[in-house]
């Protein structure tokens, strides 16, 4: 009787356990399955990076054959004479990126602490929502503004001011475009990236954190130097990063009003050239036995700039979250 009464349960319990086992099965195919898409996925953006950097160098090695490291200290970029220097466009490029920071940086800081600090509540939301539309903004559009409108203000209002205070990095005429000019619109580029990025880390802050400052008699800005700021510095040193990376690809809206000038001048008033302008210019017309290679050697260059950028944003955010922890 004992035998046949306890049979039945254990068949139950003997289902049960093959039941449990097939599910534990199914999901862990299902798990490995994932695994390999997400696998698949990353392994697509390294495979991508990869054979953008080796065509970069494939392309690029004849001018790099000819040239040597004369390429890298050269100041002189003549078509012409198949004369190759990499000099004045990654000057350009850095000091109009340079210039992009100075300006946009404060700017975007500011933005950021009236958003979440000081606005109206009615006002927060249209004015958030305004500044980011400027980011979706061509950068074409940015270049024409630039040139028919930004140039001319400067020429007739800014520029004269800065000639007048005798630094040698005004000296020259009041043109309008030049290295100076496309920092100011590569400056207002940034701006939407770095404040949006900034407002989003800014309201991460635990208001109980603002609060006890504000309790203790602290004024806004010092709640934000010493609670806020601390807070968010990864963030803050993240979007300053990205902006920093918008500023230094950024095309046709510094070919518009850089003035387009193989030269190197002392003076940011004058017309220069980056490595994004250069290539925009010359591409199409270039010709494919030392002119074109010496162009990939340009973007590479640019991608090799990029990427030390992206590995110092990474080594300063890791230095803050280590500070953070300690």
């Amino acid at each position: 009787m004992s035998a046949v009464g306890v049979a039945p349960g254990a068949l139950a319990l003997s289902r049960s356990q093959q039941a449990l086992a097939t599910r534990v099965r199914r999901f862990a195919a299902q798990d490995r399955l994932f695994l390999a898409v997400t696998f698949s996925f990353a392994s697509l953006v390294l495979v991508a990076l990869t054979g953008i950097l080796v065509a970069l160098v494939i392309e690029a090695w004849p001018a790099l054959r000819a040239f040597g490291p004369a390429f890298l200290h050269g100041t002189t970029w003549s078509p012409t004479d198949d004369v190759y220097g990499a000099v004045i466009p990654v000057y350009g490029t850095l000091v109009t990126s340079a210039i992009a920071l100075l300006l946009g940086v404060p700017i975007s800081f500011g933005i950021a602490v009236f958003l979440t600090e000081m606005c109206p509540a009615w006002l927060r939301r249209p004015l958030g929502t305004a500044i980011e539309l400027l980011a979706g903004i061509p950068s074409i559009i940015y270049g024409f503004w630039g040139l028919f409108v930004l140039a001319p203000v400067l020429q007739d209002h800014v520029q004269p001011l800065l000639i007048g205070s005798g630094l040698p990095l005004f000296a020259g005429p009041p043109l309008g475009i030049g290295v100076f000019a496309a920092g100011v619109v590569l400056a207002l580029m940034v701006i939407p990236f770095i404040a949006s990025v900034m407002r989003d880390v800014f309201e991460t802050v635990p208001p109980v954190l603002k609060e006890s400052a504000y309790g203790l008699g602290c004024t806004t800005w010092e709640v934000v130097r010493h609670v806020v700021l601390p807070y968010t510095r990864v963030g803050v040193i993240g979007g300053i990063m990205l902006g920093l990376g918008r500023a230094l690809g950024e095309t046709m809206a510094v070919t518009f009003v850089i003035g387009n000038a193989n030269r190197l001048a002392s003076s940011l008033l004058a017309p220069g050239n980056s490595i994004a302008s250069t290539l925009a210019n010359e591409f199409a017309e270039a010709d494919p036995v030392l002119h074109v290679p010496a162009l990939f050697a340009l973007g590479l260059l640019l991608f090799v700039i990029t990427f030390v950028v992206l590995g110092i944003a990474k080594w300063l955010t890791q230095r803050g979250v280590a500070r953070a922890g300690t």
